[in-house]
């Protein structure tokens, strides 16, 4: 099947084949090793000692001391997943937002297990208005007021991002070629729900929607003993299909 796409000479399209381990007799293998339009590429997975490293590298960046206690206890969190271990950075980047430092205690309250749903999957299917979806995740998980902070700081980028979308949009007229040349790149996997968020939203409703979750998280910081149930009322408004 491939020896006749390659005959094809496709343009502009790419082909990704996902495969366990081949050996070096592999027909497969040795096809993708010899042609030249073709490429084999070994992937191998991370280990505590790479999660650790990207982990560090993430605070270096971001020039944020830290110490290997909680770089060891990040990387625990992650249970060996670099996706885990990237939802635990985005969500600690978000909390750092107009901060300098975080504590141990800080990283502890803040990082939830691999099992738990992510705070970008809630905020993303909330604006997508998956209304079971949100309340479902939701449900699943216990928050505090740290998280609270985290999750309305999310919502706060992810709609920015929502109205960068719609102001290319306005010069691109295609979504699928809006989210394409999206900087920074959108992953595959999330495109769709990018999609039904630029469907049931208008550039007009995510101004507004922005102003709104500024007065949410001022709201949020005055009333910290009722922090969840500002959020939870306001994530239930915005899920609402008749927003």
């Amino acid at each position: 099947m491939i020896e006749n796409l390659k005959e094809k000479k496709l343009e502009d399209i790419k082909i990704v084949l996902i495969s366990n381990i081949l050996d070096k007799k592999s027909k497969l293998r040795n096809l993708f090793e010899k042609e030249k339009k073709l490429v084999s590429i070994a992937f191998y997975s991370d280990d505590n000692q790479t999660l650790s490293t990207i982990a560090k590298s993430f605070f270096l960046k971001k020039k944020i001391p830290i110490s290997q206690e909680s770089i060891n206890l990040i990387v625990n969190r992650a249970c060996g997943e670099r996706k885990s271990l990237n939802n635990e950075l985005e969500k600690i980047e978000n909390f750092l937002t107009n901060k300098k430092s975080i504590s141990h205690e800080e990283i502890l309250d803040l990082t939830n297990l691999s099992e738990n749903y992510s705070i970008n999957e809630l905020v993303d299917n909330c604006l997508a208005k998956n209304k079971q979806k949100t309340m479902y995740i939701l449900n699943e998980n216990n928050f505090s007021f740290e998280d609270a902070i985290i999750i309305i700081r999310t919502f706060l980028i992810k709609t920015k991002r929502l109205l960068k979308l719609f102001q290319s949009l306005q010069s691109l007229k295609n979504i699928d070629q809006t989210i394409i040349n999206f900087k920074p790149p959108i992953f595959w996997k999330d495109k769709d729900l990018i999609k039904k968020q630029v469907k049931v939203w208008t550039l007009d409703k995510t101004y507004q929607l922005i102003d709104q979750i500024n007065k949410v998280e001022l709201n949020i910081k005055k009333n910290s003993i009722n922090s969840l149930n500002i959020l939870f009322d306001f994530i239930l408004d915005t899920a609402k299909t008749n927003n």
